[in-house]
């Protein structure tokens, strides 16, 4: 039976994209189709968490993103006597550790977290299909029959599986008759990137006199010469979305008339929801990204959540599709669901706090501590002084034998596994698709200033296996280490790893 591709990605948003790069690299054939003939023009989500930033990382794009925006500025409040206070929006310690290297989040504007991704892509060779929209789709035990329309007409394609990262109101989806529970919040809202005068750009600027119809917050979006309009309006009726409109909005919600709004380069109105969808799979049609979860925007979760949800699908696509075990399919929803049901928990109380005035973010926004502890991939019973299966694995400063400084996160990034020794009496042999690295006197790496051993807290002679995404699989003992690294591999490593799990 022939194929056109492996994989059919239908959204060219954050979560295709990030899916996109991930099976480029791993050397996966697949086509990226969005139904809008341009790429996303706003600033919606413009803020990347510091997992997220990880994750970046791992996928060549980090710095880019680095350069391209800035740090979140200090909120500045404005009573309604003209007077302001000012406050920071994350915790006071939020400086980087030899563990988390990215500590807190960067603001940058949507729009320019996906040029450079599809930048990124144009790299590996590959691009988005603009104008081309999904129109039906069946499915059999091998593959899944696409059909799209496009500029040129008509065309249907043959895959072996197919994604959907096509937004909140996702026709995979619906396609699929998947159920999207949830509820309205009761909260509608515009967002607005405009250039105006009037403000200054050193602070977020939150102007709050009463209930939550009367607040306006304008941010201005790093890297960019634009501001960024948030304000709670009605349920009901037409919003002026002009220049002329939305500044007689801040005049009426300030108090002031010298904020002027010169130019609108993209405006929304929308309503808050919270919803899940009820299955992320069925058969060989996935969904992620805001396809499986919609939310409200406080917290800067949806789209590192998106991302996240793409870079744990990638590598056990890539997987399956060269002879891996079923299970790791299995695994997506079981590991990604629950952390999107907790997701939507916290950005709705984090919109509750905003409706008190509030904007505080802590640790949990930053994502650095979700992990797949209940994961079917995690060997029983794996667990250090520090960390234990499903953990995110931690980053450490390290030396090389060859005398270079170097870092964990430099050892896992690429498409491989990793199996961390921390000073055993032995080498195991080597595992097509595994990238062995051994901490010790003799071995490659230096753990100079200890930092490996304190953020693992193993023992000598104990192993860690690291996922392709960055968690852990396993600890393992020196004793039966190959018969039981062999025996765990076996059902999750491809039959022909080196196909696919390899350095790209």
């Amino acid at each position: 039976m022939s194929f056109d591709t492996d994989v059919l990605i239908s959204g060219a948003g954050a979560a295709g994209l990030t899916l996109a790069i991930d099976l480029a690299r791993r050397g996966v054939s697949f086509r990226l189709i969005e139904q809008n003939t341009l790429p996303f023009s706003g600033s919606r989500g413009k803020g990347i968490q510091p997992r997220t930033m990880e994750i970046f990382e791992d996928l060549g794009v980090v710095d880019r993103m680095a350069a391209a925006g800035g740090p979140y500025p200090p909120l500045c409040q404005y009573r309604a006597d003209g007077t302001h206070k000012m406050s920071v929006l994350t915790e006071a310690d939020v400086s980087p550790t030899a563990a988390e290297p990215y500590a807190a989040p960067l603001m940058l504007p949507q729009f320019a977290t996906e040029a450079v991704m599809r930048e990124r892509l144009s790299e590996l060779g590959h691009h988005s299909h603009f104008g081309t929209r999904l129109t039906g789709f069946e499915q059999d035990a091998h593959g899944v029959t696409v059909r799209m329309e496009h500029e040129a007409g008509e065309q249907v394609v043959r895959a072996r599986f197919l994604v959907g990262t096509d937004g909140g109101r996702s026709f995979v989806r619906h396609a699929l008759k998947i159920n999207f529970p949830g509820e309205a919040l009761g909260v509608r809202a515009i967002v607005a990137d405009v250039q105006l005068k009037g403000l200054d750009r050193s602070a977020w600027h939150r102007f709050q006199f009463g209930p939550p119809q009367t607040q306006i917050m304008i941010c201005p979006l790093a890297g960019t010469d634009l501001f960024q309009i948030q304000a709670p309006v009605a349920l009901d009726g037409d919003i002026d979305l002009s220049s002329a409109g939305l500044t007689a909005l801040i005049g009426d919600r300030t108090g002031r008339g010298d904020i002027t709004v010169r130019s609108v380069s993209w405006s929304s109105v929308y309503t808050m929801s919270a919803r899940l969808a009820d299955r992320y799979r069925i058969g060989r049609v996935l969904i992620a990204g805001d396809a499986a979860h919609v939310h409200p925007p406080t917290g800067g979760q949806g789209l590192n959540t998106s991302v996240q949800d793409a870079y744990n699908l990638g590598w056990k696509l890539a997987s399956v599709l060269s002879g891996g075990a079923e299970i790791l399919l299995d695994s997506y929803e079981a590991e990604r669901r629950p952390i999107a049901s907790n997701m939507l928990r916290l950005s709705t109380r984090l919109l509750g706090e905003v409706k008190q005035g509030t904007m505080r973010r802590d640790r949990e926004a930053r994502q650095l501590d979700l992990g797949y502890r209940g994961s079917l991939l995690n060997v029983p019973g794996s667990a250090a002084r520090k960390v234990q299966a499903g953990d995110r694995a931690p980053d450490a400063p390290c030396c090389g034998q060859g005398g270079q400084r170097t870092r964990l996160f430099n050892i896992f990034q690429g498409t491989h596994w990793t199996l961390l020794g921390y000073q055993p009496h032995d080498r195991p042999s080597a595992i097509p698709g595994v990238r062995i690295v051994i901490v010790g006197a003799g071995y490659e790496l230096v753990d100079e200033d200890g930092d490996i051993a304190e953020a693992y807290g193993t023992e000598p002679g104990e192993w860690v296996l690291v996922r392709p995404d960055g968690y852990i699989a396993g600890i393992f003992p020196a004793t039966g280490l190959q018969q039981k690294l062999l025996r765990y591999l076996a059902h999750t490593l491809p039959s022909r790893p080196h196909d696919t799990l390899g350095e790209s």
